[in-house]
């Protein structure tokens, strides 16, 4: 595989059994490049390591005045340099190769995990730790996976080297095939010290990236609660603490770095000590001795890559346990889709709670726990967060479709939908059956306001569709990424619409239109909305209330609120001496009640509210 020719067509499947299982995965699957870069990798380190015994053939052939061994001697060297270039040119290009292919490898793998997991990946995974696998983490994984080869190559050419030393002269060439191995293992007791240290250091770094990620991403809300200060003084305890423990670490490399350094000089002491004794009783010759001088300053060029070695695995072996742990996870219903890929169609339908959302009506739902709404929702979109009876639609199972099946019939938009940097354009290039147009869908969004705004902010941007929504729709208040997340839903215009919240950051004139006009434009549809808004519910077809975990009311929203009062409790707020008087100011719908406290003034628009705040 070469760069050009990523992504692939199928990363195969891991081994997520342990972080070493797949370390060893990654590596068994880069055999080709492996071996590529190992042969490189001997053709440069041979090269490197030949240049002594040219440099000793020639001073000997000076020392005996042979006119043609030097010549010979000076092609041997530039034989050698040649190899040293060619090889060290395409070690590095395969090395480079092996890295970015086995990091590539192993983002498509957890890409296609986290849209295998949906919504669920981030409920068993902090999001701070998903991306730090799937950035630091691969970049470390990769490094491992292309050190190997190289290491080998070393490892050959140390040997190759001890071995031709002891041919060559034998009585300098033992000391040095005893000494080597002394110098590639004395390291190995501070290994699984630093290695420790350099665990903990990766651990505390995870955790102040997932503090970072969880306070951007909620910047807006502590702004609006004066915590920022708060969240920044954690960051800063966190920071400090990822730079303690990375000095600790620095300091344990940095002890192995000079244990690398020293140890080669004690042994080229050794060398030159003995090796004159011997030239002087003449049982070496100046040649010899210039050559094993040499082979040893040499061989702590291929040291280093011990070294290397050693840290890329004490780095990549918790970056590779964190992605084992995600690639390791899998749906809480999957039987991979034993049914034929046709969407069904008909009434969705859940045996857990007894929800039942007739075909192309509007059905609402009222839950008094938003959580256990959103695993509602979830578990109507086949995206169930615990093992269970499977939701039905048109009586058949979803978790017996296949995934893409099952999710391009049943959308679920959840309460904090994501916007992707980009034009709105792109935004909004969903894959979608067709029957419903970017200009409907955005006009029964209500999102005329947002089209001004976009077209207001983007100077080089004739048409609204062109201006450039920045990431996750930060520039935009909660109103209005929420608008624009439900016309890119309602162009998908999939069989069933499920809409947890939609309109909750939205001020009670814009969502009476909105709710007219995802009636209108789903007109047909099975549409289900999640929320207590009494402006939705009264322009539902069928209202359910769902009391923990049951469906406890069926009806449509004034028959509701009269006569169940757990619904009107959830609808419109009240109190239980409320409750007992019949409703919140004599207004048992709730609906001028609702209407009063998202109006009063306008200070309850909370698009409004957002531009108060952020001015402020």
């Amino acid at each position: 595989m070469q760069i050009q020719d990523l992504p692939y067509p199928d990363p195969g499947v891991p081994d997520a059994r342990s972080g070493p299982r797949l370390l060893w995965w990654l590596g068994r699957n880069q055999l080709r490049g492996q071996l590529k870069s190992l042969a490189w990798g001997l053709l440069h380190f041979v090269a490197v390591s030949s240049l002594p015994f040219c440099v000793g053939f020639a001073v000997q052939a000076v020392v005996d005045r042979s006119g043609g061994r030097l010549a010979l001697a000076g092609g041997m060297l530039a034989l050698a340099c040649a190899g040293t270039a060619v090889g060290d040119t395409f070690l590095h290009r395969a090395a480079v190769t092996n890295w970015i292919t086995a990091a590539a490898r192993l983002q498509q793998l957890l890409a296609r995990k986290a849209a295998h997991l949906g919504s669920a990946l981030t409920r068993r995974v902090a999001a701070g730790e998903v991306v730090a696998v799937s950035t630091g983490d691969v970049e470390r994984i990769g490094w491992f996976v292309e050190a190997i080869s190289r290491f080998s190559a070393a490892a050959v050419t140390a040997v190759l080297v001890c071995v031709g030393l002891v041919v060559y002269q034998p009585a300098l060439g033992v000391v040095v095939a005893v000494g080597l191995p002394v110098l590639a293992v004395a390291v190995l007791p501070l290994l699984p010290r630093a290695t420790r240290r350099a665990d903990v250091q990766r651990e505390k770094a995870g955790r102040a990236t997932e503090l970072a990620s969880d306070t951007v991403a909620g910047l807006r809300v502590l702004r609006g609660i004066g915590g920022e200060e708060l969240f920044l003084d954690r960051y800063r305890r966190a920071s400090q603490e990822v730079r303690h423990a990375a000095v600790r670490s620095a300091r344990m490399w940095a002890l192995i770095s000079a244990i690398q350094v020293l140890l080669p000089g004690v042994l080229l002491i050794v060398v030159v000590w003995y090796g004159v004794h011997l030239t002087r009783e003449g049982r070496v010759t100046v040649g010899e001795l210039v050559t094993v001088y040499s082979s040893v300053m040499i061989l702590t060029y291929p040291l280093r890559h011990f070294e290397e070695i050693a840290m890329a695995y004490s780095f990549s072996r918790p970056a590779a346990r964190r992605a084992a742990a995600v690639l390791s996870l899998e749906r809480a219903t999957d039987t991979d889709g034993s049914r034929a890929a046709d969407l069904p169609s008909g009434d969705l339908y859940d045996p857990a709670t007894g929800l039942l959302a007739p075909a192309g009506r509007l059905t609402a739902v009222v839950c008094g726990d938003p959580d256990a709404a959103g695993r509602l929702a979830e578990r109507l979109g086949g995206h169930p967060s615990e093992e269970g009876v499977s939701v039905r639609l048109g009586g058949v199972p979803l978790d017996e479709l296949p995934l893409d099946s099952a999710r391009t019939a049943v959308l679920v938009q959840d309460k904090d939908p994501v916007l992707l940097s980009g034009t709105l354009r792109e935004l909004l290039d969903v894959p979608a059956s067709g029957g419903v147009e970017p200009a409907e869908a955005l006009a029964a969004a209500q999102c005329d306001d947002v089209l001004a705004a976009l077209a207001q902010g983007s100077l080089h941007a004739d048409d609204p569709m062109d201006a450039r929504i920045t990431e996750r729709g930060r520039s935009l208040s909660g109103g209005q990424r929420q608008r624009l997340a439900l016309a890119r839903s309602l162009i998908t215009d999939p069989e069933v619409l499920v809409l947890d919240e939609p309109t909750s950051a939205v001020d009670s004139h814009t969502e009476a239109r909105i709710a007219e006009g995802v009636r209108g434009l789903r007109s047909g549809r099975t549409t289900v909305v999640f929320t207590s808004s009494p402006l939705l519910l009264d322009r539902a077809d069928r209202v359910v209330l769902v009391h923990e975990g049951e469906v406890a009311a069926v009806g449509v929203h004034r028959d509701l609120v009269h006569k169940e009062p757990r619904y009107r409790a959830v609808v419109t707020r009240e109190t239980e001496e409320e409750t007992a008087t019949g409703g919140p100011h004599g207004d048992p719908d709730g609906l001028n009640h609702m209407k009063n406290m998202n109006n009063m003034d306008d200070l309850h628009d909370l698009d409004d509210l957002e531009e108060i705040e952020e001015t402020a």
